[in-house]
């Protein structure tokens, strides 16, 4: 046999129409593509967006059911920036075929999703989360019974270096090389300022004095993991009885969990409702929390309403004084109360599960732990798109058995087969098979005759 050697390659001047590359789809996408289809997805998504465009001049728009399936991708394949999920998408056949990508049309590019999701307000991608929890509902998977709520920390597109004082804008490089000079070093070097920075007294970094240039919005915060960085804070209210998330907020990171609960438990109201499922001071839902959301003023305002509280409560030492305030003790009681009973370790229990897990697959696996975009608003966008595909992978599991295409294909396959290759032998083949490996069991026995 001769070498074959590899020449230059001279592109086709004309290419048949079954000629060109088919894929053979993604088992995982093409089941996904039925939910959204057979639900009327790309009607839903273009009736919301119509009234931002032009209705007949200009050039055609990103269609808008493209654009969210890209996002949804995204949080499917784990990939955090847009110039990756660009590229991650004019890869793959299976994914063309699932953005309903024309043989010739291009994928959009990472452009063309940040002019979109600039046009398209936020009130838009709220629209579409909730279309999602109502797909949710339609397979029971929206209670509406025990919300859990909980905050984690996402890192911001701003490096912490770059801060700059709100008063004046001295950056913080300048105000070092000053203090320097006022100590005696007439050119300090790096590592002078380094040395200078670990040893001087009183050192702190305070939101309220520096600020990001590039990213305003962003505040200094400890991530979790220990590092200090500027950060944004999302938060989650989640139901407890089956993991959806009902209600995913972006916050400020320097605002503490007490100050940003109303505005969440704001958001999971409206998106039950939604669905048929809000909370009312007549059929109050439980709001299961840690400590960190344990407050008098807190409690007060959830006592007699749409929530009956199941907050944990820190350990104080001495004796509470209320100073009159009689409502924040029956608050504070009435919680304390209902902490001590099975229902309440019963919850606890789940939250500590399904808050978590949501929180993991969102911005741990799906690649949302450190922000690629600028603005609370901008960034609450691209979230919702996130947790929008969290949430369709709750179907997707009920469907299919697996919530992500890596899941699913490395979900075991079982098949049991008998064969009769003799007369009067038996031959059974149990086979077991994942996405890289397989075993197979053969057992061959001769039944003994009847009577």
């Amino acid at each position: 046999m001769a070498l074959g050697r590899q020449g230059e390659r001279q592109a086709d001047l004309m290419v048949g129409w079954a000629e060109l590359p088919r894929s053979p789809g993604h088992a995982f996408y093409d089941r996904l593509q039925a939910v959204l289809v057979g639900a009327g997805f790309d009607r839903f998504a273009e009736q919301e967006c119509a009234p931002y465009y032009a209705d007949k001049r200009g050039r055609p728009s990103l269609p808008p059911g493209r654009y969210f399936r890209m996002h949804l991708v995204g949080y499917f394949e784990g990939i955090d920036s847009e110039r990756g999920l660009e590229w991650r998408c004019a890869d793959s056949l299976s994914l063309r075929e699932f953005l309903r990508l024309g043989t010739t049309e291009p994928v959009p590019d990472h452009s063309w999703l940040s002019k979109t999701r600039a046009r398209l307000p936020l009130e838009v991608h709220e629209a579409v989360f909730a279309w999602v929890l109502e797909r949710l509902a339609e397979h029971g998977l929206i209670k509406g019974d025990r919300i859990g709520v909980d905050a984690s920390t996402m890192e911001a597109n701003a490096a912490l270096r770059t801060i700059v004082r709100r008063a004046d804008g001295e950056t913080y490089r300048a105000m070092l090389e000053r203090l320097a000079e006022e100590s005696g070093i007439a050119t300090p070097t790096a590592e002078d300022l380094v040395r200078l920075d670990r040893k001087r007294k009183g050192k702190r970094l305070s939101n309220a004095e520096w600020a990001s240039p590039t990213d305003p919005e962003a505040r200094i915060a400890k991530l979790k993991d220990g590092r200090t960085r500027l950060a944004y804070k999302p938060e989650h209210a989640v139901d407890l009885d089956t993991g959806a998330i009902v209600a995913a907020e972006v916050h400020a990171a320097d605002r503490g969990d007490t100050a940003t609960l109303p505005d969440t438990l704001e958001a999971a109201e409206a998106n039950l409702a939604a669905v048929g499922a809000a909370p009312t001071p007549e059929d109050p839902a439980e709001l299961v929390a840690d400590k960190g959301y344990h407050s008098r003023d807190g409690l007060k305002d959830l006592e007699d309403g749409a929530w009956k509280s199941r907050i944990a409560e820190k350990k104080v030492a001495g004796v509470s004084r209320w100073r009159g305030d009689e409502d924040a003790r029956r608050a504070v009681y009435n919680n304390r109360a209902r902490l001590r009973s099975g229902a309440a370790k019963e919850a606890f229990r789940l939250r500590a599960e399904r808050v978590e897990r949501g929180f993991a697959l969102t911005l741990d696996r799906g690649g949302m732990r450190r922000a690629w975009l600028r603005g609370g608003e901008n960034l609450q966008k691209r979230y919702l798109a996130h947790v929008a595909g969290y949430n369709l992978g709750l179907i997707m599991r009920l469907l299919v058995g697996a919530g992500t295409p890596r899941e699913f294909l490395a979900r075991p396959a079982t098949s049991l087969r008998a064969f009769t290759p003799a007369e009067d032998v038996v031959l059974v083949v149990l086979t077991l098979a994942t996405g890289t490996e397989a075993a197979m069991l053969a057992i061959s026995f001769q039944p003994e005759p009847p009577g």
